[in-house]
């Protein structure tokens, strides 16, 4: 059988499907602990880049609708935003999802 810490390299999701089965079943003298550690760190990282990129077009919409939407809509009658609506409360409800998964 393929060593686990190769198999991370070969084989990505089969690396975690056998990491998953080996601390289920408590062998944790098998377990390829570097690539673990890496991939738990790198999780909490990807959820942080995650929740400030949500905020980033959060916040840009945001700021067009108060410095750009009546300008645009003074110039053409059929600007609406609904765009730019639909994007903050897609934002705001992404935004807070992840904030309510942050704490669970």
């Amino acid at each position: 059988m393929i060593e686990l810490n190769t198999l991370y390299y070969a084989d990505y999701p089969a690396w975690a499907q056998r990491t998953a089965e080996l601390l289920r079943s408590g062998c944790y003298a098998e377990l390829d602990i570097e690539h673990l550690i890496a991939e738990l760190t790198d999780m909490g990282k990807s959820e942080r880049d995650e929740l400030e990129n949500r905020l980033v077009i959060l916040l840009a919409h945001l700021l067009k609708w108060q410095y750009q939407y009546q300008t645009l809509s003074e110039r053409w009658r059929e600007f609406k935003g609904d765009s730019w609506r639909a994007t903050i409360i897609a934002q705001r409800e992404r935004i807070q999802k992840r904030l309510k998964n942050l704490r669970a």
